[in-house]
């Protein structure tokens, strides 16, 4: 990747990470990654209609992260990197828009967060692609901090059975592909 994690959000509150292999090119994983639409996941479809109401089944998770709620920060040929802010904790949809990578980067409207999304494919062992997913989020003050404290103790548990399910499915879809 060409730019640096930490040079969004160096010390996150909250940090996830999946990783997925697949005996393929790390090309072909990238673009089975791209493929998955957000209908193909059953729970974490289901979270993101409920947490961005209006957003199409039929959309793919790289749409998905170009656009409103989310900025693009950067991207290259097999990565790209999203970012949003605002108060995630809460049921209304009052994400800020952002005009760019400048915005995010400055952020610091007091009781919110800044969230960093950021996928990729690398090589891996024998000859094996790695799809990688993290995310991070970094709160503005001690309020926001306090907030996100109390979100992620309650969906933090979770978190593991739902941020690799599109992974597994790239991973499947690009083997077999191959």
């Amino acid at each position: 990747m060409e730019t640096r994690l930490d040079d969004w959000i160096e010390q996150p509150a909250v940090r996830s990470v999946h990783c997925r292999a697949a005996a393929v090119e790390p090309a072909a994983l990238w673009r089975a990654a791209c493929e998955v639409r957000i209908a193909d996941t059953r729970t974490l479809g289901r979270l993101v209609s409920w947490r961005i109401p209006g957003v199409p089944d039929g959309q793919t998770f790289d749409e998905l992260f170009r656009g409103y709620p989310f900025t693009l920060l950067g991207e290259g040929e097999h990565w790209s990197i999203s970012g949003l802010c605002g108060r995630i904790w809460t049921l209304a949809r009052d994400y800020p828009r952002l005009a760019g990578p400048e915005d995010f980067a400055g952020w610091a409207e007091p009781g919110t967060v800044k969230v960093l999304f950021a996928h990729w494919t690398q090589p891996g062992r024998n000859g094996r692609a790695e799809l990688v997913s993290e995310a991070r989020v970094e709160p503005v003050d001690s309020a926001a901090a306090l907030r996100l404290k109390a979100l992620w103790a309650v969906i933090g548990p979770f978190e593991r059975l739902v941020g690799a399910e599109p992974l597994a499915l790239a991973a499947r879809r690009a083997e077999e592909d191959a």
